[in-house]
């Protein structure tokens, strides 16, 4: 590769555009999930049996296999797109590589087996409309995909395949056309709000480091995703690293800053493996570094990776632990945006948030303002998970109600169970009962229902949840990832966990209840960050909106669930036990005994009330009390 100029960008372009169309003149184009989830599920095999598969049988010029990022439909993954006949294809194993060549490729004909079917198991008709390019299933349409606009459908290691999907226009703009206030006020007409969890108004911190006089700035990525069943943020980025780094570059002309930091999980490896790769192909094309395209201006951007701490995905404790010190918040006043990393002005967004920038500066701000709410502009991707029948990632505009996402989208609850409470915004959200399901998704709809959007953690519960049981998890995971700075937050989370678990033992009081919530009033209005201030939402929001499940513990000591295992006890009903013997082949604690044809009984000093022989019993002869 050798560095560019402005024209040879658009030549470059140009030429890609026509080439990705074509599909580089083969008749077939397969597109593989390369997300983390699918690799691990084999992916990288079928990946590779394609290409064999294709060699072995003559036609490796008239096929090309790719890897994308995620196609969001993790449920039913590994997945494989083949175009032109836009087939879908869900549950791929490797052995189908030799069936998808021969019977597809070279036959011309689609493998109906392989396809995703509706309930009543037919083919899902093709996608039409405005979703003509997404797979032809229900998870898709009620979807708007703008941060994930490139995930499942280009390469993720292949630049050009970025810029011939507009990339880098939005930095030409910012480079070329637009002054740094034109950049401003593109984004203060979109609406864009933080996507980190707090909802800040993105030009409105630009603006303001962009105003604060100093020769050195910053541009710092939050990659740092650390709520329980979120990976938003790492699908993103493996997906679509440029759409980062183009953001940054143009945020970074914007402001006046040169240098740019991506703070991301050391968890994720393959993110940072992928951003490696982009980041040396937008240095050796000239879309960073030294005097960008011929324009004079210089931004380079480095990984930082961290070490996996909750704490450093707020802002404050993020930078100090870019700075090589203890993860720990500061008191704001100052904010970042004047006083932030090594004390210079710095501008710090999630992935999320960066991942919308390109587009809104291609498309305009007022195309992303006619999406999402008054006060909500635009879409938020989530992380749907739980007791959902379709588990993935999920692009929605603002405003979309709850039942929407896990009914519609989501396809409802596993096994035919009642839905019970969904979970938004992670450690620091609430639960939402079934009376919520309505509930338009925003900023202020949320918090005015006891929950937040946070980074976009969605986990669904069903009636088999304990939600005493929920929030004694959530909170064992505060306490373990407070800083412990500050007395709020450090004595507040070990005391609500000890009632909790207080609780879950049957020695709990109503008084405790009550605890309960001035404790967690106390910490919302003390802690010195927001992991504080929010951790004891879960706690709460259950205490008011599942009460009488909280007094069934504590004056029954009953849990309806059998989560809490020091208030369950198992039985086997002598009227309804055929003497199969099943319950006892799944015990782990060799518990049950019984002669074959005749009653078998359970030893309560041993049970260890797993609940194994509840669930492997098919007679209903044991009882869960």
């Amino acid at each position: 590769m050798a560095k560019l100029t402005l024209e040879e960008l658009r030549k470059l372009r140009d030429s890609q555009k026509q080439e990705f169309r074509n599909r580089k003149g083969c008749t077939h184009y397969i597109l593989t999930c390369g997300g983390t989830a699918c690799q691990s599920n084999k992916g990288v095999e079928i990946y590779d049996g394609l290409i064999a598969e294709a060699e072995k049988q003559g036609v490796k010029d008239k096929v090309q296999v790719i890897k994308t990022g995620c196609f969001g439909f993790c449920e039913r993954g590994p997945i494989v797109k083949v175009l032109p006949e836009n087939s879908f294809y869900v549950d791929v194993k490797p052995e189908d590589a030799e069936e998808i060549i021969s019977v597809q490729v070279k036959g011309g004909k689609e493998i109906e087996r392989l396809m995703y079917k509706t309930e009543d198991g037919k083919v899902a008709p093709k996608a039409g409309g405005s979703h003509a390019d997404l797979p032809p299933i229900g998870f898709y349409q009620k979807q708007e995909r703008v941060v994930l606009r490139n995930c499942g459908v280009i390469n993720p290691e292949v630049i050009e395949e970025y810029i011939a999907n507009s990339g880098y226009v939005a930095l030409e703009k910012a480079l070329f056309e637009w002054k740094a206030e034109d950049v401003i006020n593109e984004l203060k007409t979109s609406g864009l709000r933080g996507r980190g969890g707090a909802g800040f108004p993105t030009w409105m911190k630009w603006d303001t480091t962009r105003k604060v006089q100093n020769d050195v700035k910053y541009v710092v990525c939050n990659a740092d995703e650390g709520d329980p069943g979120a990976y938003m943020d790492r699908s993103t980025i493996e997906g679509d690293p440029h759409s980062v780094i183009e953001a940054m570059t143009v945020c970074g002309k914007t402001i006046g800053s040169n240098q740019g930091f991506v703070y991301i999980r050391a968890e994720y490896p393959l993110a940072v493996q992928r951003l490696e790769i982009a980041l040396k192909q937008a240095k050796e094309y000239g879309l960073l570094g030294k005097d960008i395209l011929g324009s004079g201006f210089d931004f380079d951007i480095e990984i930082r990776l961290g070490a996996g701490a909750f704490v450093c995905g707020e802002e404050t404790a993020l930078l100090r632990s870019l700075e090589g010190q203890r993860g720990m918040p500061t008191p704001k006043p100052p904010f970042p945006a004047i006083a932030g990393l090594w004390g210079k002005p710095t501008v710090i967004n999630n992935v999320e948030t960066y991942a919308n920038i390109s587009a809104i500066l291609v498309k305009g701000g007022a195309w992303f303002a006619g999406m999402g709410t008054e006060k909500s502009k635009g879409t938020k991707v989530f992380a749907l998970t739980g007791k959902v029948v379709n588990s993935g990632l999920v692009e929605v505009p603002m405003g979309t109600t709850l039942r929407e996402i896990i009914f519609e989208i989501g396809g409802g609850i596993k096994h035919g169970k009642k839905f019970k409470g969904v979970q938004t915004g992670g450690p620091s959200g609430g639960i939402l009962t079934e009376k919520s399901l309505e509930l338009p998704i925003d900023f202020e709809t949320l918090a005015a229902n006891g929950s937040m959007m946070g980074s976009g953690g969605m986990i669904v519960m069903d009636e088999d949840d304990c939600v005493v049981d929920v929030a004694r998890f959530y909170m064992d995971f505060c306490v373990d990832e407070s800083c412990g700075k500050c007395s709020p937050c450090r004595i507040g989370t070990t005391q609500i966990l000890h009632i909790l678990e207080k609780i879950s033992r049957g020695n709990g009081e109503e008084s405790d209840l009550d605890k309960l919530e001035s404790i967690g009033k106390a910490m919302a209005k003390a802690s010195l960050c927001m992991l504080g201030g929010t951790a004891a939402n879960p706690t709460l929001s259950t205490v008011k909106n599942f009460r009488e499940e909280y007094m069934e513990h504590i004056h029954d000591r009953k849990c309806r669930s059998g989560k809490c295992k020091n208030l369950v006890r198992y039985e086997i009903d002598p009227e309804k036990c055929k003497g199969c013997g099943a319950c006892a082949k799944k015990c782990p604690a060799d518990c049950i005994t019984g002669e074959k044809k005749k009653p078998f009984t359970i030893d309560q000093v041993k049970c260890l009330k797993c609940g194994e022989c509840f669930k492997n019993c098919k007679f209903d002869a044991v009882i869960r009390s």
